[in-house]
């Protein structure tokens, strides 16, 4: 009874996990950052870029594996894609926006302590798009 009970409790987590809705509200934030950070939960990059930058970097996150616009446009100067690990669905946030000549992406986890580095690996391919 306790290990069936067990069972249940991981996978409601892992369908929570799953299917929790994303609140644009929450994620389609601007990116106040002015310097690259690194941390354990996610990774900030700051770049000098032309015009035409963000629209670059919006095409290159449309072709990343499970990953969708969560909000905004390029238009609207900033995007927010939801990227999900290809195992348990967990969902990354990657934001990017233009800000005259500078690009400022902002990735992070959303579940968990750490993303194991998986965050500045999509900013360095995303910014490999522009560079």
């Amino acid at each position: 009874m306790i290990f069936w009970t067990g069972v249940l409790i991981i996978v409601g987590l892992l369908a929570y996990i799953r299917l929790a809705p994303s609140d644009p509200d929450r994620w389609h934030q601007p990116v106040t950052a002015d310097q690259d950070k690194n941390m354990k939960t996610g990774a900030i990059r700051v770049i000098d870029a032309g015009p035409g930058a963000l629209a670059q970097v919006d095409a290159a996150a449309r072709e990343l594996d499970r990953t969708e616009v969560l909000a905004g446009s390029v238009a609207d100067g900033r995007v927010t894609y939801v990227t999900r690990s290809r195992l348990m669905g967990f969902p990354d946030y990657t934001t990017v926006e233009q800000d005259g000549n500078t690009l400022k992406m902002y990735a992070r986890l959303r579940f968990g302590k750490s993303d194991l580095g998986v965050n500045a690996a999509r900013l360095r391919q995303l910014a490999a798009a522009v560079q």
